[in-house]
């Protein structure tokens, strides 16, 4: 991405993403309580896609240019 808010707008997803990822990981194994998420591995593997996705945009918008 070579355009600086194309870049700022891939961290800004992907630390929404990562974020979301991780309470859904928390919730799918009962560390975070107090939801019907609570519990459910079902939560736990969405949670840890959408985690995977922040990474891999954060990594994109990070990423320096060439040259």
């Amino acid at each position: 991405m070579n355009s600086r808010i194309g870049r700022v707008a891939l961290i800004v997803v992907g630390v929404i993403a990562l974020g979301t990822g991780a309470v859904w990981v928390g919730q799918g194994l009962s560390l975070i309580p107090g939801s019907v998420m609570t519990g459910s591995i079902m939560w736990f593997g969405i949670g840890l896609v959408v985690g995977i996705v922040g990474v891999i945009l954060l990594a994109l918008g990070l990423r320096r240019r060439a040259g």
